[in-house]
């Protein structure tokens, strides 16, 4: 009896997860009409929304955020990425930069829609803090010019605790608070979990599923072969324990986003 239930319970658990992931993929378009406050009377799909990917360096798009990539560009919404440094810290940044376009390109993301900031003040430096007014005036530029009404960046614990990861966070979050945004513009900050949680793959999405979030994308195992090749276009960083993480991280699968609420805030601006 004892091994019969050993069995069934991780196979159960492979079925529940099996579930989750075909009911998400259908109802993301709603989760998306939600989270942008959209009445449910019109009826909209994913060529509403202009997103907007806010990132640090080349390879966070791929790390860390490439399952909402790849939901959204399959939903045919226009996505930008805008990344606020070369990733110059071993003097790459020029080899960098063009991992970065490949990378955008596997993703779904054309050239045209990638911006990469090269500003003396913004290094990538894990020890350098980053100007609050700066990033937000470069993020508000590009949500302008680009009509965006998605913003998606790092939370306050930055996913891996970067310190650059970190000033972004904190310049939406002030730009959340200076009521220049436009009020259709919602702004979404990807959830930093656990350790555990982190890497144990697609074995976190019960968790994940459960657990409240604004939002939540999910790709299957074509989506993570799309991650996967983005990830392999940044050759300058593929150490042994990145491959580690193409192979264990939640996050070549899972994307989990809470709202950053707009309103006056005490942000102190550095």
């Amino acid at each position: 009896m004892y091994v019969y239930l050993v069995a069934f319970v991780p196979l159960f658990y492979l079925v529940w997860i099996k579930c989750i992931y075909d009911r998400h993929r259908h109802t993301l378009r709603s989760s998306l009409k939600s989270t942008m406050n959209v009445s449910s009377e019109r009826d909209t799909d994913g060529a509403d929304v202009r997103a907007l990917v806010v990132t640090a360096h080349p390879d966070d798009e791929c790390m860390f955020f490439a399952p909402t990539i790849v939901r959204l560009v399959a939903l045919n919404a226009s996505v930008h990425l805008l990344c606020l440094s070369e990733g110059n810290y071993y003097n790459q940044g020029a080899q960098r930069r063009e991992e970065l376009l490949s990378s955008c390109a596997t993703l779904g993301i054309p050239a045209s829609r990638v911006t990469i900031i090269d500003h003396k003040n913004l290094p990538d430096d894990p020890k350098a803090e980053w100007s609050i007014s700066l990033v937000s005036s470069a993020v508000l530029k590009h949500i302008t010019a680009h009509s965006i009404n998605m913003v998606l960046t790092f939370d306050g614990r930055g996913v891996s605790g970067h310190a650059n990861h970190v000033a972004i966070y904190k310049a939406v979050r002030h730009l959340a608070s200076t009521g220049e945004l436009p009020k259709e513009c919602v702004l979404l900050s990807l959830e930093t979990v656990g350790l555990l949680r982190k890497y144990i793959s697609f074995l976190d999405l019960p968790f994940s599923w459960l657990l409240p979030s604004h939002l939540c994308c999910v790709v299957g195992s074509k989506g993570y072969k799309q991650a996967k090749a983005a990830m392999l276009c940044h050759r300058t960083q593929l150490l042994w324990f990145r491959y580690l993480y193409i192979t264990f991280s939640r996050y070549m699968f899972i994307n989990t986003f809470q709202t950053i609420p707009q309103g006056p805030k005490n942000l102190k601006i550095y």
